[in-house]
């Protein structure tokens, strides 16, 4: 192969990889946009034939309609919704970093049944916990309040957390934990001034993905609080259901509302969230 050859050959590869990752972001990309197009269109465009891409009309009625609404408190059900994501980031990022050096540094009995549950956990369907949960709940006298929905979100939250941070920990040398003994370090200091800020982007990725399963949680929250003024943002979606149909303008309204803080997350930090989780999955 010639080297103009070679210099061709390489510019076409690099050519083609940009169309398809170009092609797979749009293909990614435009539930959002149809999402947001249909949420500023009038209800008689919603269903239009031939369908466009930009609405002819464009109004924000739908977003007033949301934020405005009497029957659904918008920004109460955010209030709610951060309170249990940020309890559940909180709660999990904690009791998963100490479990994931554990399992990670220390030859525990058991230890690989201990990640083969984790694991299975990931698996799990939702609805599989809903009732003995429910049963704990009520018995420990949590049923009602905001602790349900974290202590269940956090169910899922912790095995991922775990499993994540325990890479970030194998990864690490143990000679930097013998170094630390040495200056005078024990296990606990070792672990809270060396290991925690070598894995901070293990930390960001885990405090995100644990915020993220909290927010998005509706099941858990309609099961375990019976008060409606304790229901996060994902429950509003039964307010834009009438009677004789859904409003589908406010549908998509209140589905770009929702996802936002979701969005505005994941562009502030992709690159920690990228960086964590290509570092992450270095040793398992």
């Amino acid at each position: 192969m010639t080297l103009n050859s070679y210099k061709i050959l390489k510019n076409f590869k690099g050519s083609l990889s940009v169309i398809v990752v170009t092609l797979l972001f749009l293909l990614m990309v435009f539930p959002l946009f149809w999402m947001f197009s249909c949420s500023i269109r009038p209800e008689s465009e919603i269903f239009i034939r031939p369908p466009h891409l930009f609405p002819a009309s464009p109004t924000l009625a739908s977003y007033i309609s949301q934020i405005s609404s009497i029957t659904f408190n918008v920004w109460k059900s955010f209030q709610n919704s951060f309170i249990i994501s940020t309890a559940t980031m909180i709660l999990s990022v904690i009791l998963s970093t100490g479990s994931a050096y554990g399992l990670a540094r220390y030859n525990i009995r058991g230890k690989k049944l201990i990640i083969f549950l984790f694991l299975m956990s990931q698996m799990l369907p939702q609805v599989f916990t809903l009732v003995p949960n429910f049963i704990i709940f009520k018995n420990i006298g949590i049923f009602n309040t905001y602790f349900a929905p974290i202590m269940a979100n956090a169910t899922i939250a912790i095995p991922f957390c775990v499993l994540m941070m325990r890479t970030y920990f194998l990864s690490v040398p143990k000679e930097i934990d013998d170094a630390a003994s040495i200056d005078g370090c024990n296990a606990f200091k070792s672990f809270l001034l060396i290991m925690l800020p070598i894995s901070a982007t293990g930390l960001v990725v885990s405090f995100v993905f644990s915020f993220l399963f909290g927010y998005g949680d509706m099941v858990y929250s309609l099961t375990y609080v019976t008060n409606s003024e304790m229901w996060p943002i994902t429950t509003g979606i039964y307010n834009v259901v009438g009677r004789y149909g859904i409003e589908w303008s406010r549908a998509m309204a209140f589905g770009f509302l929702t996802a936002m803080p979701v969005l505005l997350i994941f562009i502030f930090m992709q690159k920690f969230i990228v960086q964590g989780l290509t570092s992450g999955a270095v040793k398992g």
